[in-house]
């Protein structure tokens, strides 16, 4: 691997391409604290995991549009009621004009309140869960939500993740191509050795500058290529 580019010139390039660090700090969101994401109904995590899960490969105003409708044919996405729904109900849904016809989609609502009712059981709720995990592994909690849930793995348990608050970077085009430009990266980004040195990188830039991850996310991706943050 190569030596580790200091996150002030990282900072600088992007600032430099935004317009100054008012333009680039105008693009920063900030990241909900642990009590404030523990406070979150379950209900309202599978609603947002499940709108990301449709966005993902299509256009995500289509999506918002019919976010409504989701929310009344899904019980307000309540786990323990989408759970009893019956497999011919889930497929009517998954036919319905109203919705987006998607029958693995549709399905992966169902399986996705399934994991959250189990780690509920398991922890109190999965808002605490989330909320109680550790930003210097968050490749880890990535892995828990592809392997344990259904349609989040890539990028689209991540973008849950920021929608929701939790502090996490984004792997993008553009700080994928940063990674691999700069070779701090040996293995693929699916891999779990591949995460864990994306991890250590992301670490050390938090270390030295005092940012989220999301904040250093944003960063790099405004200081190459495309600006896809």
């Amino acid at each position: 691997m190569s030596q580790l580019e200091s996150f002030s010139s990282i900072y600088q390039r992007a600032s430099d391409r935004k317009g100054g660090s008012s333009g680039l700090e105008s693009l920063l969101s900030a990241s909900l604290s642990a009590d404030e994401i523990g406070q979150y109904r379950d209900s309202e995590l599978l609603s947002e995991m499940s709108k990301k899960v449709f966005q993902s490969g299509f256009v995500w105003r289509i999506v918002e549009n019919k976010w409504p409708a989701y929310e009344a044919s899904f019980f307000n996405f309540e786990p323990h009621k989408i759970l009893m729904l019956s497999p011919e109900q889930l497929q009517q849904r998954a036919t319905d004009p109203n919705l987006i016809r998607h029958m693995k989609k549709t399905m992966a609502i169902y399986d996705n309140a399934l994991m959250t009712h189990d780690v509920a059981k398991e922890h109190g709720s999965l808002a605490e869960y989330i909320a109680n995990w550790p930003s210097e592994e968050i490749t880890g909690l990535w892995s828990v939500l592809k392997r344990r849930g259904t349609r989040l793995g890539g990028n689209t348990g991540p973008y849950f993740l920021r929608a929701i608050g939790k502090d996490t970077f984004l792997l993008t085009g553009d700080v994928q191509g940063y990674l691999k430009t700069h070779n701090l990266v040996d293995f693929g980004f699916s891999s779990k050795s591949g995460l864990n040195q994306v991890q250590a990188v992301f670490n050390q830039w938090q270390q030295e500058s005092g940012r989220s991850l999301a904040d250093i996310s944003r960063i790099l991706a405004c200081s190459v290529g495309d600006n896809r943050v």
